[in-house]
């Protein structure tokens, strides 16, 4: 009897030969240590990040001949990060579908964004490794090519600590200094960030972890910089 496919599978667009690649690309550490289970996604995520680079730099490097290198870094930065895919495993349902360990369950891990970008760079080296390159690829610029568009409309998401860091040290001489404080239980934290530039306070961003909070800090600090003459 043929085996049917999983909400995840259908979702994109991939029925995997070897179901097992699928299931190991969603199991977390937490849940292989406490089922001793011998195998987690870290080795997947390893090789989906090296794949998704790669889909990302031709696509960037073919779409876009007037970028220079350094937008191209940028432009490639902005799509692989741990932000956009977070984004990218909501979408998809990937926060459902990961297998975690009980402390991490009870922590909100299902929303993390560091644990959904993880599942999904090992989601992208299991299609690799069970579908090939031309299928990978397919995926990969259906996901996020639309990413990337509005990032070059000067849309979507950016590293705004990076352009904020490169703004100030033009504009102010200066770089900035983020402080962060946290609050809430462990399964509900909060972040609040201020960033500051000779001191004064530019910008605050709250999130559910600290590199979230402290990138809406940078957002708005950005913003407020180059209105004052900037850039």
């Amino acid at each position: 009897m043929a085996r049917r496919s999983t909400p995840l599978e259908r979702v994109v667009g991939v029925r995997f030969k070897d179901p097992t690649l699928l299931e190991a690309a969603l199991t977390h550490r937490s849940y292989a240590f406490e089922q001793a289970v011998p195998i987690t996604n870290e080795r997947l995520e390893f090789l989906g990040d090296a794949v998704l680079g790669l889909v990302v730099t031709d696509l960037a490097y073919l779409a876009f001949p007037d970028l220079s290198e350094g937008d191209l870094a940028k432009l490639r930065a902005a799509t692989v990060n741990m932000t956009t895919l977070a984004e990218v495993a909501r979408e998809l349902g990937i926060g459902e579908a990961v297998k975690l360990g009980r402390g991490e369950e009870l922590s909100g891990g299902r929303d993390k964004a560091s644990i959904l970008a993880d599942a999904t760079e090992a989601l992208l080296g299991a299609i690799y490794l069970d579908q090939g390159i031309r299928v990978s690829f397919r995926v990969i610029e259906r996901l996020f090519w639309p990413r990337m568009e509005a990032y070059v409309r000067g849309e979507g998401a950016r590293d705004y600590k990076t352009s904020l860091q490169e703004l100030s040290a033009q504009e102010v001489g200066r770089l900035p200094e983020y402080r962060v404080h946290e609050e809430g239980p462990d399964h509900q934290k909060v972040f609040t960030a201020t960033v500051y530039l000779e001191g004064h306070a530019y910008g605050t961003g709250t999130g559910r972890s600290k590199k979230e909070a402290e990138q809406r800090a940078a957002r708005e600090a950005f913003g407020r910089l180059r209105q004052n003459g900037g850039g």
